[in-house]
């Protein structure tokens, strides 16, 4: 994170998460999930909705952001995204 510059950080992490803004709960429900290494049922228990409401979210990010969130790096940039303050 500290080889990018923070403007440029923040600018990048605005226009990759943009799409998550089509829902309110897209982008908590990321944020935990992948704070949560993809768990769905740990997932669901931090945010107290069911599981499946947890993978309904996450199938719908992944199709919104056209992103394969299996694939690690794609989960460290967005982890990075949204550990910034103005996401």
């Amino acid at each position: 994170a500290g080889l990018v510059a923070p403007a440029e950080a923040d600018a990048h992490a605005r226009v990759l998460l943009a799409p998550l803004a089509a829902g309110e709960a897209l982008t908590p429900t990321l944020r935990t999930w992948l704070s949560l290494h993809g768990s769905w049922d740990r997932t669901a228990v931090a945010l107290s909705v069911h599981r499946n409401t947890v993978r309904q979210r996450i199938a719908r990010c992944e199709s919104l952001l056209n992103l394969d969130l299996h694939d690690p790096d794609v989960r460290m940039e967005l982890w990075f995204a949204l550990s910034r303050p103005t996401s």
